[in-house]
């Protein structure tokens, strides 16, 4: 008879471990999610836009001779705020590697924009913009960035 109580007993520890383990794993992970819970309180009902395009406009005519592009970001700061109604501009630094393995290094801007609906007809807006400024700016290609993905538009 001892034995019989020893698997009894064994069947209802089983269930009870399970459901407290269970517990525990849902317990933590609430716990985890709550600083996003008090982030998104304090922005709740706030009107937000998911979706970022960036152009990347250089500082150089002819791939290599340098140049003052102020003209050519203010185009671009008005082409995105017409598209998106609003626009940035941020001054950088790019660099890459050339053929011969030496470091080029350009001076940049990237304008950018938040969109709200970012659909097929306004990606194919910004690709042409870009497919013009390349050609207007006698580029190899210009960067283009679209949610955090980089596009070389050639």
């Amino acid at each position: 008879m001892g034995i019989l109580k020893r698997k009894n007993v064994f069947y209802w520890i089983i269930p009870i471990l399970l459901i407290g383990f269970l517990g525990s794993g849902v317990y933590a992970a609430e716990q985890q999610e709550q600083p996003k819970e008090k982030h998104s309180s304090a922005l709740k009902g706030q009107y937000s836009l998911d979706d970022v395009v960036k152009i990347y406009v250089p500082s150089t005519y002819n791939v290599d001779q340098p140049i003052d592009n102020t003209e050519y970001v203010n185009q671009a700061l008005e082409e995105f705020s017409s598209m998106f109604g609003g626009a940035t501009a941020v001054d950088g630094t790019g660099a890459w590697l050339s053929d011969e393995n030496e470091l080029i290094k350009e001076e940049v801007t990237i304008v950018y924009s938040f969109a709200e609906d970012l659909d097929k007809k306004k990606i194919n807006e910004v690709v042409s913009y870009a497919q013009s400024l390349k050609e207007e700016m006698k580029q190899s290609s210009v960067s283009l960035e679209v949610n955090g993905k980089m596009y070389f538009i050639e």
